[in-house]
């Protein structure tokens, strides 16, 4: 599954964001994953999904240059392969 700049996610209803000083940690209460987020604004981005409309307008306000979408697209697409995220139609 692969994530595009105009479809709709949200974070998992199974996963819980805690903040650390890197950026945060990602936990999904049903399949146990935990996953790092290494950076800010990819943290910015993920909680960004669930109010945006798409994931290009999630981007914008998380602060990403535009040269940047496609290795913020593949981060996300890694996200999606173990359900820390999900299509919103999927929730």
């Amino acid at each position: 599954m692969t994530v595009q700049l105009d479809e709709a996610w949200t974070l998992s209803p199974s996963v819980a964001l805690r903040p650390e000083p890197f950026g945060a940690l990602a936990y999904h209460f049903g399949n146990r994953k935990l996953t790092f987020l290494k950076r800010k604004e990819l943290v910015a981005v993920v909680e960004a999904l669930g109010t945006q409309p798409d994931v290009r307008s999630a981007l914008a306000a998380g602060g990403v240059p535009a040269d940047q979408h496609q290795a913020y697209v593949a981060a996300l697409t890694g996200l999606a392969a173990t359900d820390m995220i999900r299509r919103r139609d999927e929730t």
